[in-house]
């Protein structure tokens, strides 16, 4: 079954940057979309962002025009670079692949956001 490990979190003041990367023990072409989560201290985990097998992507309305995901799936590796970042995104981020018949989950890495 595949694994994924994501990378790339960390602190930062707000109105700065991080680029995670969630790297996949196998391939990822097969699957129906790749997606990132997070959660909140305290609140229930969310959507963020998801990409699909042929690129079309799609972002929470919170994080338009901040956030981009994408995807390289040679290197089996999704990215979800994070521009000009808020106290509320701080949380520890996810990353999930949806297969048709499972689906995997990272086990998370934390994004701080500090004032």
């Amino acid at each position: 079954q595949v694994q994924l490990v994501e990378s790339g979190g960390g602190l930062v003041q707000v109105g700065g940057s991080l680029r995670l990367s969630c790297a996949a023990s196998d391939s990822i072409a097969s699957t129906e979309t790749m997606r990132w989560y997070r959660q909140a201290p305290g609140k229930a985990r969310e959507w963020v962002a998801s990409i699909r097998t042929g690129g079309a992507a799609s972002v929470q309305d919170s994080v338009a025009g901040r956030f981009t995901i994408s995807r390289d799936n040679a290197k089996n590796t999704v990215y979800l670079q994070m521009n000009n970042l808020q106290l509320d995104d701080t949380g520890v981020y996810y990353c999930a692949a949806f297969f048709p018949a499972r689906t995997a989950w990272g086990p998370g890495t934390q994004v701080t956001v500090s004032s």
